[in-house]
């Protein structure tokens, strides 16, 4: 895919070299010389230039991508601006940061594809990883209900798949299973690589590393960690 991410600071310039490092046609874009020169070899192209200005944002292909994402989020009205002049343009996929809830409720006018809350999202990661001592991902459905993808903890090795009652006892239902593998690569050492597997055989026990994803209530989730 293609991408032009604005604004290359310390989140827009992780952002652009993650996605160019999965194979993706990255654009960068941004008004500090030091930073477009920085990320210049990681990534397809970057341009110097302010893109709160209409004829300098016009040099950059925005309806040739498939997604802009407006990094910017110190400087607020910007970030606006910016998101403004490409509704404008009529550029139909973008992403845009928000740095609160005020910028946040600007942005939510403009009928964006989605609202990015990177620091949010970082803190209600810790949040988790303190709550629950590993790393839960989540994902909203709705006001309640969650996809959450969490590694088995120890207690859970050793069952097999069929043998859980999460559905049962804590409304929990498991849609996916990310099997831990231990391989040997090139050099000779041992990895772990996950693989989803999507029928079990009945004799599989889970094994360490290996990853559930579940489908339910948050709170659902909680009681059934606590009940560990």
């Amino acid at each position: 895919m293609k991408y032009i991410v604005i604004g290359l600071g310390n989140y827009g310039y992780v952002l652009a070299e993650e996605l160019s490092a999965m194979g993706h046609e990255v654009i960068g874009a941004d008004n500090n010389d030091s930073r477009v020169e920085s990320i210049k070899d990681k990534i397809a192209t970057a341009f110097v230039l302010d893109a709160t200005d209409e004829q300098a944002l016009s040099v950059l292909p925005l309806n040739n991508v498939d997604v802009v994402i407006v990094a910017i989020g110190e400087n607020f009205g910007a970030s606006i601006r910016v998101v403004a002049l490409l509704k404008q343009n009529k550029v139909a996929h973008i992403f845009a940061r928000a740095i609160d809830n005020v910028h946040k409720a600007i942005l939510q006018a403009f009928d964006l594809e989605r609202i990015l809350s990177p620091e949010e999202d970082a803190a209600k990661s810790l949040v988790r990883l303190l709550e629950f001592g590993t790393t839960v991902e989540v994902f909203q459905v709705d006001t309640q209900y969650y996809v959450i993808k969490f590694v088995i903890p120890e207690k859970m090795v050793g069952y097999g798949v069929n043998e859980l009652t999460l559905d049962k006892d804590f409304q929990l239902k498991i849609i996916g299973v990310k099997q831990a593998d231990t391989m040997v690569n090139c050099v000779g050492f041992a990895v772990t690589e996950l693989n989803v597997v999507n029928e079990q055989p009945d004799n599989y026990k889970l094994q360490k590393g290996d990853i559930l994803v579940c489908y339910g209530k948050y709170k659902d989730f909680q009681r059934f960690w606590k009940a560990l």
